[in-house]
């Protein structure tokens, strides 16, 4: 990895501290900013593992107003631009019980995988041993870090769009972002990372979220990245593969991503 390549950026984690007085928090997100690159970009929690986490740490938490973060980043950040003015307003609108961590220099070459190390390290829940690390690895975080790692490896990862909201094709405030899209040929691509053995609901999200953005895009074509192929014999697994045979999305496991990686890389040239 080339030395000249990497640069001065600078992080900040966000808090959740409910009990002000006891001076307790959990850290909720992570914001990194490229100041060189007028970049800067928040990731929050959005497992159903890590709210609940927030539930066990702090019973009385405010769940509502931690799933609506995402949204008012956006909305500062669209207002205000990639700039420190974004950071000066959002610790003025902020509530009490938030807090963001002085900023910290890091230095780094890419962007995206910086934030992804960044949130993995500060934000994620740790890491355990035996089965519970097995849970842990089936998340779509987990599984959006490896796919990190394998399209970068294979060159394709900084043609992709990341992060891209669907509440232009479906209703205003939908807060699902779609992990990765691309185009070709007048194709617009979507990739998601989806964990067969946790919530189904994510499943389902998905493919009410392809019927609408085809609605609006016919040459649209969507791929979901799981952390294992379905079983036959799981009946979760089967209704997800009826589910998505139905809205035409593909399920690629992560121990292909490679294959699928170098098959998508010409069309991205």
């Amino acid at each position: 990895m080339p030395e000249t390549n990497r640069r001065d950026m600078s992080y900040r984690v966000l808090r959740y501290t409910p009990n002000l007085i006891r001076d307790e928090w959990v850290n909720i997100g992570v914001v990194l900013e490229d100041a060189k690159k007028q970049r800067a970009r928040a990731r929050l929690i959005e497992e159903p593992s890590e709210f609940a986490r927030v539930r066990r740490l702090h019973p009385n938490a405010d769940e509502s107003l931690l799933r609506a973060l995402p949204g008012e980043f956006d909305v500062q950040l669209a207002a205000t631009g990639a700039s420190a003015a974004w950071i000066e307003k959002m610790e003025q609108t902020l509530s009490n019980t938030l807090q963001l961590s002085p900023r910290q220099a890091v230095f780094a070459e890419d962007f995206d995988a910086e934030l992804d190390r960044l949130y993995h390290d500060k934000v994620a829940p740790p890491a355990r041993q035996g089965r519970a690390a097995a849970m842990v690895e089936s998340t779509r975080a987990w599984i959006r870090m490896r796919l990190n790692d394998v399209f970068r490896r294979h060159r394709i990862l900084a043609k992709m769009e990341k992060s891209v909201k669907v509440e232009q094709f479906t209703q205003a405030g939908d807060p699902l972002r779609i992990d990765y899209a691309y185009r070709y040929n007048g194709t617009r691509g979507y990739l998601q990372a989806l964990s067969l053995g946790r919530d189904p609901a994510q499943a389902k999200v998905l493919a009410y979220t392809a019927e609408c953005i085809r609605a609006r895009q016919k040459n649209s074509e969507f791929t979901a990245i799981t952390e294992v192929a379905p079983e036959r014999e799981n009946e979760r697994h089967q209704f997800i593969v009826r589910l998505f045979d139905e809205q035409k999305i593909t399920i690629v496991p992560l121990p292909q991503v490679e294959m699928f990686a170098e098959r998508l890389r010409p069309r991205l040239q």
